[in-house]
């Protein structure tokens, strides 16, 4: 299996912060969680390093994403709290050595489905793009949050939505559940980090077509796993 290029790497806005230490951009990252490109330069900086473990460990190369991905999503969580100045542990005393262990660990710890199940996709959404779409779908109104996720996670018609709600008690029509779904994906393209828009959904790319075109634009970039 192949290390995945990741084209972000050579984005401006990452190239920027090339020569950042490892500690400068822990710091920014905990400091500016507005900001996404600091975790993005942590990923592209360390992602040969950790697929490199993950492949061995893996069956298949749809396995060995899928475990890269959630990996990353680890990664990501354990950051805004990782100290290594009053680490414990002396083998996590450098930022290199604790990402292995916390790459180790998740190995360990995964239990991977079968390939046929795996519908993850690394190129349509790398780690970061997808940590911080979970982190915007999160601030989204509920009722948009599971239109959005039944839409494009399970692959839903307008119309099987507007049944489930009203099976739940909402009255809503197949049309209004399509009007819904756009502003949905309004505000999560919002929601986002603006360098994170800038490096993963630059002008055409963007979540903001108009109807079914910005419905499928939005299946390339939102994770299913």
């Amino acid at each position: 299996m192949d290390i995945p290029h990741f084209p972000e790497s050579n984005h401006p806005l990452i190239k920027g912060l090339f020569h950042n230490s490892d500690a400068d951009l822990l710091t920014l990252f905990q400091r500016s969680p507005e900001e996404g490109k600091y975790f993005t330069a942590i990923f592209c900086r360390y992602s040969p390093i950790v697929y490199t473990l993950i492949r061995h460990s893996a069956r298949s190369p749809v396995q060995a994403d899928y475990l890269f991905a959630l990996t990353w999503r680890h990664i990501y969580y354990e950051l805004g709290g990782l100290d290594l100045r009053n680490s414990p542990d002396p083998s996590a005393s450098s930022f290199q050595n604790w990402l292995i262990n916390m790459t180790a660990v998740c190995i360990n710890q995964a239990e991977l489905p079968p390939v046929e199940s795996i519908h993850y996709s690394l190129q349509a959404s790398p780690p970061p793009l997808w940590c911080y779409i979970e982190q915007a779908l999160e601030q989204l109104p509920p009722i948009l949050r599971l239109m959005v996720l039944m839409s494009q996670t399970f692959h839903w018609s307008e119309t099987r939505i507007a049944a489930y709600l009203q099976a739940e008690g909402e009255a809503i029509s197949p049309a209004a559940v399509k009007i819904k779904l756009v502003q949905g994906y309004h505000l999560l393209e919002n929601a986002l980090p603006d360098d994170i828009r800038a490096i993963y959904l630059p002008d055409d790319k963007s979540l903001r077509s108009e109807d079914s075109q910005e419905m499928d634009r939005a299946s390339g970039v939102i994770p299913i796993l």
